[in-house]
C-alpha cells in the first residue's frame, strides 16, 4: 500500500516509503519490478533518468546495467566514487517493461510520470544538491520544460539556483551519438559535468 505524507525531515523517512511505493500499479500499470532506490543520503548532486531498466529493477538499485557502465566511462567516474558522488533517480522509480515495438524500454506515460513526480519533489528539498545532470530526453522535459535534447547538450542551465547540466542517455538502443556533431556535444557536456563537479 503506498503511503505518502505531507511533508518529510529525511531523506531516510522518504526512501522508505518509496520503497513501498505501489502507486502506479494501484493506477493499474503494468510494472515489472519495485521501485528502484539511490544508496545513500549525503551525496551533493543529483542524477535524474528516465526510468530503471530490466537490471536495475532485479536489483532494486540504479545504472546497474550497460547503460550505466556507459555513463560511469563518460564522467571518469568507479561505481564506488559515482555512487558517492550521485544521488540517482528517475522520472519513474520501477522498471516499465518492453517497448511494445521490442526495442528498448517501454516509456512511462505521463500519467505514470506525473504519479512519481512526488518523490523528485521532496528528494530535491531535502538533498538541496549542488548540481543536477539530466540523463536523456524526458528527464530534461520534466525537469527543464525543454524538449530539444539535442541542442540541450553542451548548455548549462539553472534550476531554483543550481546548475542543471544535460547529457543524452547512454542507451545502445539509442542512435543519437552516431551523428559527429553530437559526440563533440557530448564531449562538451561531459566538461561541464566534470567542472561543476569540481566546484562541490
Amino acid at each position: 500500500m503506498t503511503v505518502r505524507k505531507s511533508s518529510y525531515r529525511s531523506l531516510a523517512s522518504l526512501s522508505r516509503d518509496l520503497s513501498r511505493c505501489r502507486a502506479c500499479v494501484e493506477a493499474g500499470y503494468p510494472l515489472e519490478s519495485r521501485p528502484v532506490r539511490a544508496p545513500g543520503a549525503q551525496q551533493r548532486a543529483y542524477l535524474f533518468g528516465q526510468a530503471p531498466g530490466v537490471i536495475e529493477g532485479e536489483e532494486r538499485l540504479p545504472w546497474r546495467g550497460r547503460a550505466g557502465r556507459t555513463l560511469r566511462r563518460w564522467l571518469e567516474l568507479e561505481e564506488g566514487d559515482f555512487y558517492a558522488t550521485f544521488y540517482c533517480a528517475s522520472v519513474t522509480r520501477c522498471y516499465p517493461g518492453r517497448a511494445p515495438s521490442g526495442r528498448g524500454d517501454r516509456t512511462p506515460t505521463p500519467h505514470e510520470q506525473e504519479l512519481c513526480s512526488f518523490w523528485r519533489h521532496w528528494e530535491l528539498e531535502l538533498l538541496r544538491p549542488r548540481l543536477i545532470v539530466t540523463v536523456g530526453g524526458l528527464a530534461l522535459r520534466r525537469l527543464l520544460g525543454l524538449s530539444s535534447l539535442t541542442q540541450s547538450i553542451g548548455e548549462r542551465y539553472v534550476l531554483d539556483e543550481t546548475p542543471v547540466v544535460p547529457l543524452p542517455h547512454p542507451s545502445g538502443a539509442s542512435g543519437w551519438l552516431n551523428v559527429p556533431a553530437n559526440r563533440e556535444r557530448l564531449g562538451k557536456a561531459v566538461t561541464l559535468v566534470r567542472e561543476e563537479l569540481s566546484r562541490l
